[in-house]
């Protein structure tokens, strides 16, 4: 079994000198790592957002960042190392309901019970993500299918009701680019 501490993800943002030139302004570990007590392993490592129509030197903004949204019109770009799922359905409700409670508090979950949902981190958010996935296998489970994702393989998340699960007994990583999108009512 792979060990569950991860170093940070590094961030290297770029910029321009005071002479107009290229340059790196930041490097090092983002400031807006996030990870659940009662989960060891979890970790959220938001990376950047942009505000609506934003230029592209302005300042970053990710320290504000709260749950899984991204700013209206904007967009956050995060990594979340996912331990493997505890295999008892109450333990892995916990989890789940610990994960939620500290990071997510703003996705929306579907009024349906644990028992009729496919799994109970089942949420959706008006956004279109990106998810790229990085190392491990993770399973993203939608209402009416589900599908292995491992390192190399991108999903494009559209705004509908889904979870992911970590059933590989291994650490995952995955990489996510969440856009704002329109709500249709």
């Amino acid at each position: 079994m792979e060990k569950l501490s991860r170093p940070p993800i590094r961030r290297i943002v770029t910029g321009l000198s005071e002479k107009g030139r290229s340059c790196i302004t930041e490097d090092g570990a983002s400031p807006a790592e996030l990870t659940v007590q009662t989960r060891p392993g979890y970790r959220v490592t938001n990376l950047w957002r942009t505000l609506a129509a934003q230029p592209f030197d302005a300042p970053d903004s990710i320290t504000e960042h709260q749950g899984v949204q991204p700013p209206d019109g904007g967009t956050v770009l995060r990594i979340i190392d996912v331990p493997p799922e505890p295999h008892d359905s109450e333990s892995r409700q916990a989890a789940v309901e610990a994960t939620f409670k500290e990071m997510f508090p703003d996705a929306h979950r579907p009024s349906e019970t644990a028992d009729a949902a496919p799994h109970p981190a089942m949420h959706k958010t008006p956004t279109v993500d990106f998810a790229l996935m990085l190392e491990g296998e993770l399973t993203a489970i939608l209402d009416e299918q589900e599908t292995v994702i491992r390192a190399g393989d991108v999903l494009i998340q559209r705004g509908t009701n889904h979870a992911w699960a970590n059933r590989s007994g291994n650490p995952a990583r995955i990489a996510f680019v969440l856009v704002d999108a329109p709500r249709r009512d």
